[in-house]
């Protein structure tokens, strides 16, 4: 009888691109390592806030070398971002908070559901530049998940009912306490021992500390086509 999976949590945001990049790999790799793969919606404005942390796109030359580090890794992991065009307004101004409280109702109610529904999510804002603050954009992420219309709309008229609202504090609260001051965020959870990795670029690391073997981004056994 094998090892028992080790757990990994992943506190994710989707506003986070560096999110996707974490979120992809890992998804690439939970069937090939021993692990069981958490996904956990977090609020990435809750976590800078508590850590006093500041965005790196405020800062000009960070912006600069963000927009193009972000390019890049995703040609190199092979996830199809492409820069909304007006990144201030969508990330500062439109953020995530109605998207995020969304997936946090998933994962409560159809969490077999919750990594179609967040990489749809990733794909408007990160890949066609489209709004996932409306209603009906978020709907639409839903649907195109394989939810029902009835299913995402029952789901949408909960997120602002006291026990969402909680549950997604409750989850920032914990990325918080395992040291978290941006996202992504993996915790991997070893015999006695607990890792917080922050980054979508520490996934070597990973394997290192779960003793499995790294094979890139992209493992041979994986089709990363989205």
């Amino acid at each position: 009888m094998g090892s028992l999976p080790r757990t990994l949590e992943l506190f994710y945001d989707v506003l986070s691109p560096y999110s996707w990049l974490a979120f992809e790999v890992l998804c690439r790799y939970k069937n090939i390592w021993n692990v069981s793969l958490q996904l956990r919606p977090t609020l990435i404005a809750g976590i800078m806030k508590d850590s006093g942390n500041r965005p790196p796109a405020l800062l000009p030359r960070k912006a600069l070398y963000v927009k193009n580090d972000v390019r890049l890794l995703g040609q190199h992991l092979q996830v199809p971002i492409h820069l909304p065009k007006d990144f201030f307004f969508v990330v500062f101004e439109k953020g995530s908070l109605t998207a995020m409280r969304f997936l946090t109702v998933v994962k409560l109610e159809h969490p077999e559901l919750l990594e179609k529904v967040s990489r749809e999510l990733w794909m408007r804002i990160w890949s066609r530049d489209e709004d996932i603050t409306e209603p009906q954009s978020i709907l639409a992420a839903a649907e195109k998940a394989g939810m029902s219309t009835g299913q995402a709309q029952e789901l949408l008229e909960r997120v602002s009912t006291p026990q969402v609202k909680n549950q997604l504090k409750e989850t920032t609260e914990a990325a918080c306490k395992y040291g978290a001051f941006g996202l992504p965020v993996t915790v991997a959870h070893l015999d006695d021992e607990t890792y917080m990795l922050f980054g979508s670029d520490r996934m070597e690391l990973l394997a290192h500390l779960l003793g499995e073997k790294w094979m890139g981004p992209v493992p041979p056994a994986v089709t990363a086509r989205l």
